[in-house]
Formats: C-alpha cells, sequence, structure tokens
C-alpha cells in the first residue's frame, strides 16, 4: 500500500542538532549510570537514525505491534543504548527511570535488544550479523504478504548494520539472498565507522563493502558525512525510490564528539568516564541535566507518533473493508490459530507399509499445507531429499504469492530469514537441512529459541544409517546438542503415527521453536506401543530410527524370559524412567545425555563410517544380538 497520510512535521536544523545530541548524551549518561555499555556506535550514529526515525519509519508508539509497521532492526545490538533512546523520545513504554536502570538486573533495558523484553524492539540482536538476516526475512515477509494482503500491506524495512555485521558470513548468505528475490522494501543503514573492538578495520578488512553489495544486485549509495541529517535522509528517499534492495555506507566517526577517544577503539566497548562525558557535553553545547530531553524534541517527537497513529487507524480502516471471511483469515494467521480439519488430515497420514519418517512428513506438510496457506518454508538445496517439496508454487522476485521458499544453500542465512519471517507475523515458518548441518544454521535457532519463535526446522537424515556418505554426512552428537538449547522442542518420531504427532506439537506450540529429526531410511509402522503395562524387569527406550530395532530386541529378550516394557521416547525430555527397572536407551547418537537418566546407555560416542546403511549400523553394533548381549551383560553385572 502506499503512504497513507503525509505528516505535517519536518523538523527544523536546530530540532535535528537538538535531537542528535539529545540521542548521543541520552546513550553517554546510560553507559555511565551503568558503569557498561558501549557509547561509541550511538554517538556516531545517532544522525542517521534520527533522520530515519524522523523522516521515514511509519510507526505507532501505542501500538508497537501494528501489522503494517516499519520494521527498524539494530543489528549492531552492543549500540543498544541508541535504540532506547528513539524509543524513550517517541513515546514507548520505556520511561526515564528504565533508561537509568540500563544494563540492570529487571530492567526493560538489557545490555543487547531482547524481543518480547522491551515494546519497539523487533527482534533480539547483538550476535553479529543475525540482524541483518532477521531483516531480509521481514523484507521477504513483507513482500510475501503484499501479495496475499495488497490492499493492506505496503511497509518498509530498515536496518543499521555494523562492520562487525558485514564482517560475519551469515551477511553473505542474507544479502545474496535478498538481491536474488528483489527485496526492494529493505533499506540497510551502514554505520561505517573503520573501527572494530581491537583497532581499525583496515588490520582485518579491506573489503569494498558498495561494491560487494552492487555484486548482489542491490542498488547502492554513499553517504560521505554521516552528521548532515539532509544528506541521510536523500539516500534513504532514493533508496526507496529503487526497485532493488538498498544499501547505504553512511560515513561516520565512532565516539563522535568525544575528545582524545573518538575515532579509535577505545570509544567502543567502555564508558566515557566524568570527566569526558562532561567535556563532551561541553563542547556541544549541551546544558541539560542527565537524561534530559528538551521539550522541543518530545514536542516533535510526539506530533510524529501522532502521525504514525493516523496512519495506524485508516490501515484499520483499510482492513474493515474486507469482506468478514477475507478479515477472518487475515486475523487468524496473524494470531497463530490452527484451522478447523488440522488433526483430522494429519491422522489421515498414517499408514500401514514401512516408510522413512522424512516420507511421512512430507505427507504431513502437503497435508497442512492444503489448510494453512500461511505456513511457507522450503530447504537449504535439499527439498527432496528432506521431503519438504510440497508441489507449492516458489517465491520468486517477480512473484511473491507462493509457499515455497528457495534458500539455496545458505544454512545460517535461512535459519535467521526463518527467524524474521516469524517475527514480521501473519506467517508459520519451516525449512530443512541434514542433521548433520544443523551446526551451520545453530546460532539463529538458538536465538529463535531465545525469542521465542514457533519456527520448524526440518532436520533429517538423522544417524549413521545415512550410510555412503560417510561420516561428514552422519550425525553423531547433533540430536544431543540440540537438546541442549533451551526451550527448544526437539521430537524424534519413529513412524507415521508419531511423525502426525510431531508436526501437530511443532503447529500448536506458539511459543519457541521445533526440531524435527527425521530418518532417511525406512522404518516399520510400530506405534501405538503398550508403554504403561505393570512393572517389569527391564524398561527399553528407544527413540526414532531405533524403536523398529527396540520391537526386535524386546521381543528376544521376552523370549529368554525377561519382563520387557519398550518405550518410544519421541520427546526424549517427556520421558520419566521407572524407578523400579533397570533402564536401558537406545540411540544411534551420543549417550551423554543418557547416561544421566538410564542405567545403560546405548548409543555411538565416536564417528560414524562409509558404506551402506544397514552394514554400518551393524559394524556399529546396532544390531538385535549386540544390542541383547550388552543388556545380558549389563544385567549379570547388576547381580
Amino acid at each position: 500500500m502506499t503512504e497513507l497520510l503525509q505528516r505535517s512535521t519536518s523538523p527544523s536544523v536546530e530540532t535535528d542538532r537538538l535531537a542528535v545530541d539529545t540521542l548521543r548524551f541520552l546513550a553517554v549518561d546510560m553507559v555511565q549510570a551503568a558503569n557498561s555499555g558501549h557509547p561509541g556506535m550511538p554517538m556516531g550514529a545517532a544522525p542517521m537514525a534520527w533522520a530515519l526515525w524522523s523522516r521515514h519509519l511509519r510507526h505507532d508508539p501505542a501500538a508497537p505491534d501494528w501489522a503494517d509497521r516499519d520494521r527498524f532492526v539494530l543489528s549492531a545490538g552492543h549500540g543498544s543504548a541508541l535504540l532506547y533512546g528513539l524509543l524513550h523520545i517517541f513515546g514507548y513504554d520505556l520511561p526515564e527511570a528504565e533508561l537509568r536502570s540500563f544494563r540492570q538486573l529487571g530492567s526493560r533495558t538489557p545490555g543487547h535488544p531482547e524481543f518480547g523484553h522491551t515494546a519497539g524492539v523487533e527482534c533480539t540482536t547483538g550476535p553479529l550479523g543475525q540482524g541483518l538476516g532477521m531483516a531480509v526475512g521481514m523484507a521477504l515477509a513483507e513482500r510475501m504478504e503484499h501479495a496475499r494482503y495488497p490492499e493492506i500491506t505496503g511497509h518498509h524495512t530498515y536496518a543499521i548494520v555494523g562492520d562487525g555485521c558485514l564482517m560475519e558470513g551469515i551477511s553473505h548468505e542474507a544479502a545474496s539472498l535478498a538481491g536474488h528475490l528483489g527485496l526492494g522494501r529493505l533499506v540497510v543503514l551502514w554505520d561505517d565507522n573503520s573501527i572494530t573492538i581491537d583497532g581499525a578495520v583496515d588490520r582485518s578488512c579491506s573489503d569494498d563493502q558498495a561494491a560487494r553489495f552492487a555484486a548482489y544486485g542491490w542498488h547502492t549509495q554513499t553517504v560521505a558525512d554521516g552528521t548532515d541529517v539532509d544528506a541521510v535522509d536523500a539516500a534513504i528517499t532514493r533508496a526507496k525510490a529503487d526497485p532493488r534492495p538498498s544499501f547505504i555506507a553512511v560515513r561516520t566517526m565512532i565516539g563522535h564528539g568525544a575528545p582524545g577517544v573518538a575515532g579509535t577503539s577505545k570509544a567502543h566497548g567502555s564508558p566515557l568516564g566524568e570527566e569526558l562525558a562532561a567535556e563532551a557535553k561541553r563542547l556541544a553545547g549541551w546544558e541539560h541535566a542527565p537524561f534530559a530531553v528538551p521539550e522541543q524534541v518530545r514536542a516533535v517527537c510526539d506530533e510524529l507518533a501522532a502521525a504514525g497513529a493516523r496512519e495506524h487507524d485508516a490501515w484499520d480502516a483499510a482492513v474493515a473493508a474486507y469482506t468478514p471471511e477475507r478479515a477472518a483469515e487475515f486475523h487468524r494467521s496473524q494470531a497463530r490459530r490452527l484451522p478447523d480439519g488440522l488433526g483430522d488430515a494429519l491422522l489421515a497420514v498414517a499408514g500401514d507399509a514401512p516408510r522413512a519418517t522424512r516420507q511421512s512428513s512430507q505427507a504431513c506438510l502437503k497435508a497442512v499445507t492444503a489448510l494453512m496457506p500461511e505456513l511457507v518454508g522450503g530447504s537449504a538445496d535439499l527439498a527432496g531429499s528432506t521431503g519438504t517439496a510440497t508441489g507449492g508454487a516458489v517465491v520468486t522476485r517477480d512473484d511473491y504469492s507462493g509457499s515455497t521458499i528457495a534458500f539455496g544453500i545458505r544454512e545460517f542465512g535461512m535459519a535467521a530469514v526463518m527467524n524474521g519471517l516469524s517475527l514480521h507475523g501473519g506467517f508459520r515458518v519451516y525449512g530443512s537441512t541434514f542433521l548433520a548441518f544443523a551446526d551451520y544454521l545453530r546460532p539463529a535457532l538458538r536465538l529463535a529459541a531465545l525469542m521465542r519463535q514457533p519456527v520448524i526446522h526440518v532436520l533429517t537424515h538423522d544417524s549413521i544409517a545415512v550410510g555412503e556418505d560417510g561420516p561428514t554426512h552422519q550425525p553423531v552428537e547433533q540430536i544431543e546438542s540440540l537438546r541442549l538449547i533451551p526451550g527448544l522442542q526437539v521430537l524424534r518420531p519413529a513412524d507415521d503415527a508419531e511423525t502426525a504427532r510431531a508436526w501437530r506439537l511443532a503447529l500448536e506450540r506458539t511459543n519457541g521453536p521445533t526440531a524435527l529429526i527425521l530418518s532417511r531410511q525406512s522404518l516399520p509402522q510400530t506405534t501405538p506401543l503398550d508403554d504403561l503395562g505393570p512393572r517389569v524387569a527391564v524398561e527399553l527406550v528407544a527413540t526414532g530410527s531405533e524403536v523398529g530395532l527396540g520391537v526386535e530386541v524386546a521381543k528376544a529378550l521376552t523370549a529368554e524370559g525377561y519382563d520387557v516394557r519398550l518405550v518410544s521416547a519421541m520427546d526424549r525430555s517427556t520421558y520419566v524412567a521407572d524407578p523400579h527397572a533397570t533402564t536401558v536407551s537406545l540411540e544411534a547418537g551420543s549417550t551423554m545425555g543418557w547416561k544421566g537418566v538410564v542405567d545403560l546407555a546405548i548409543g555411538i560416542d565416536e564417528f560414524g563410517t562409509c558404506g551402506p546403511g544397514d552394514e554400518v549400523m551393524a559394524h556399529h553394533g546396532f544390531t538385535v544380538p549386540v544390542v541383547v548381549e550388552r543388556i545380558r551383560e549389563h544385567l549379570r553385572y547388576l547381580r
């Protein structure tokens, strides 16, 4: 949608100067009060941030979750004091007391911005580069939502990035995808201050960043003087007019105005100190008390906020003009409510013939996609192998209406973009790769858990049964390492029925991510299992691919006279060991986590071996005779 209302306010040169100094010295005061933080970035980047927020950003501080607001991502999250200052002066729910509590326990102003913790913070940033990746996801979500609801969708996504964001490899993955998809409503401003923590950027990097982004297919510009608010404003205006994603290199000075440290790494991560802070204020002619916001600045920000509220009201009217059915569908997807009939559709997936759980998952995904047009996703160039080829149209730069995203071979970028899509709202998101390559995307998966985003990671080829591709592709420690991430639901289903249940659990969850661990090889249909029987001597607990093996082991032990119960622990976190039985786990992965849960953990604590999958499993002891003997030996030891 086009701009709904023209703003009446155009800040004067004097207001610009006052506002920029307000942001600078709020940051200085916050860091000084905490005796901790990063004053340099806010002092240098304040003019570009003010130019963006006062001239371009469409937002309503009274409604931080308005669906068609512009998104602002501070990818250089260590400069959080700049963001908190902006939120404060524009009237978000962040009073002066919170600024004074910067970085303190229980405050809404933590050291790095945290989504869900502070009103107006669009995503958790700090791990450098991930903010850029999430901004790409938000910009993609805007285009995809516009294709579905063009009358009520038409916002921009803005991000401020630093040198660290651009050096991290994820910046390549995300920027490449954004250029390929032609995300023209994405504008990235680079805080080009030539300084990193250890010193000058040219100690470690000599990239021509503008040329690099131009090679990705971005529109690029340079603002030679980052203190020139009008120049930054003009550059953003040109960026918004170009159909390509835009990269604006804004030359700044870290610690601007702080004598002796400005332009050096000393301004990066330490308080200025009382004397230097006072001298910087004196040189700027700043005579206000700590944490003060001049009335002139407050008045302009209030009027800008009111203009945003009017735009929000006009948007509400546009939504109200929809038919009741169309409006209801929009609100359902925004609220992440599941459609009727989902459970029945998933139950219908179960069959009798053996098949890999990646194939069971594909059947589930196709069934769900037919009911949930907001379910979107894809794979890291592995759709055929991971079972995520649903037949849905692929999103392209010419048509964003599809549900399939070709992420390319960009696991880390994929996971960050998934987070951005989810944070944007209106979509449920999945992505897929081989389990062994979860290590490539783990940092973004960790952030998804930290932000409680319900993204779904389909991770297949779950064990050494991968076989011929050898140990580089055979996961051993990955399942256990994923279980260590707080808030991540890790599900390893054994067959059709459990896979359908796993998908339902993943979709019903709205406060955190899910990892579905799926097999490459065919598995028998084993469930439901009777795991609630009477007291037994041996409780055998297996997951996923090993449940079928567990069935045969239990049969063999029972034939020898043992009382055995087999438990399928799709979600290990819900398993409670029988205190009266000898408990044995069976999982083709690291035994480290199981050792604290059961009496005997049978798994693999070494890398795998190249060869046909069944031969590799047998080589590492995953056969009925070997497992039965290990259990017998353990029971003899207990006697």
